[in-house]
């Protein structure tokens, strides 16, 4: 089995996907769209969120991070940058807990050591104990570019981050997509798979970033196995994150059927939860099967409960 992956509720359905099936028969493919140099070091914010979900070491409540991090390296970077003034994006607004750290020193060296990000990222899941294949979209640089109300445009941790999705979206751009090649593996793990998930992602900020490289959207259309989307709008709000604010600014229905849409012929399953089942048969007409069942994945346990009513009733039914 396979999944695209970005973002919080992605990491959460994957995480319950393993407590159901051998972690190693899963490859999840991860966007890198939200990749940045920070203080020097790449961060890879989705990699590391599916790597420590996956761990079973990540702060759940927060959706980001390790459990129980501390942030003294953090508190005394941010005391050094304030004594400086001036006028110097020191980044500062950015928060790096101290054994998080360690992950991306990990891979600031692994990769000045001449390997890849595609080997980094299987390098670190074998550190971490991660049995399933965690697969970066490309290794080539893909970055997401947000165009704001005002036309400025903003890098994604800029906006996501530093100004808190306080900004009006206009529109997207995926800068580097066009030129990028899937990284190795991606398009087997995709073609091959008996089913192949969407999780409950952001379709615009976490899912289209890997679907603008073209042997993957191409991989996932012509995909041998079922394609099973979940929904990440539940009541006309996103549980995690800003997809309801940008499916809405960029002229998209805030309803599990306009997350359809966007999707439309690249599924053949869309699950959405239990307070949107009036959405059905909205969805039904664009070639999906809809189907019906509670996606709340509040813990460990009800993510797993997720994954496998999916599993029984839409892969293996």
């Amino acid at each position: 089995m396979s999944a695209i992956s970005g973002g919080v509720g992605s990491a959460r359905f994957c995480a319950g996907l393993v407590r159901n099936l051998d972690p190693r028969e899963l490859t999840i493919v991860v966007n890198t769209g939200d990749d940045e140099r920070i203080r020097g070091l790449l961060i890879c914010p989705d990699i590391d969120t599916v790597l420590y979900h996956l761990s079973a070491s990540t702060d759940w409540t927060r959706g980001w991070g390790l459990a129980a991090e501390t942030f003294v390296a953090d508190e005394r970077y941010k005391e050094l940058a304030s004594r400086l003034g001036g006028d110097a994006d020191l980044q500062a607004w950015f928060a790096l807990g101290d054994r998080d750290l360690a992950t991306h020193q990990l891979r600031a060296r692994l990769l000045d050591t001449g390997r890849t990000l595609t080997e980094t990222t299987a390098a670190i899941a074998r550190a971490l104990d991660v049995e399933a294949t965690i697969i970066p979209m490309s290794d080539e640089p893909v970055r997401t570019v947000l165009t704001i109300a005002t036309g400025e445009e903003l890098d994604f941790q800029e906006y996501f981050v530093h100004r808190r999705q306080a900004d009006e979206i206009i529109e997207v751009a995926y800068s580097g997509a066009i030129k990028a090649s899937p990284a190795p593996g991606v398009v087997d793990a995709i073609s091959t798979a008996d089913a192949v998930f969407i999780p409950p992602s952001n379709p615009i900020l976490s899912i289209a970033p890997p679907l603008a490289i073209a042997g993957i959207r191409d991989a996932l259309a012509t995909a041998q196995g079922v394609r099973v989307g979940v929904s990440p709008i539940v009541g006309g709000k996103a549980l995690k994150g800003p997809a309801d604010r940008v499916l809405a600014s960029l002229g998209h229905d805030v309803s599990p059927a306009g997350v359809a849409r966007v999707y439309e012929g690249l599924l053949d399953v869309f699950v959405i939860d239990e307070a949107d089942a009036t959405y059905a048969p909205e969805i039904e007409e664009l070639g999906m099967h809809a189907f019906v069942c509670d996606t709340i994945m509040s813990g460990p346990e009800e993510a797993a409960r997720v994954a496998k009513t999916i599993l029984d009733h839409v892969v293996h039914h």
